[in-house]
């Protein structure tokens, strides 16, 4: 629920009213994603944390990943989770 809106102070027959807006912050990375070392066949996780609780989306180059038995994204409050499952050579 937003806080933003008209607010009125009444005291008998008088009132004053006034306008409250909330600007929101940014979002930005509280702690960035590592560069990461794993072996053929194992599993690796990505994580970054974030000032505030936002969506996020996870990309290798400009192709959007997708949930799925090889990917698996989580997110907690404000940390991300990427996993990786069964490394390829070709997931570098």
């Amino acid at each position: 629920e937003s806080d933003a809106g008209c607010y009125t102070c009444v005291c008998g027959d008088e009132q004053s009213t006034a306008s409250l807006a909330v600007h929101a912050l940014p979002v930005l990375f509280k702690e960035e994603l590592k560069n990461e070392e794993a072996q053929e066949g194992a599993s690796a996780t990505l994580s970054c944390e974030l000032t505030k609780e936002a969506p996020v989306q996870w990309k290798i180059g400009p192709k959007v990943l997708k949930a799925s038995g090889k990917y698996q994204m989580r997110q907690s409050g404000t940390t991300a989770e990427l996993l990786i499952h069964d490394l390829e050579v070709k997931d570098a």
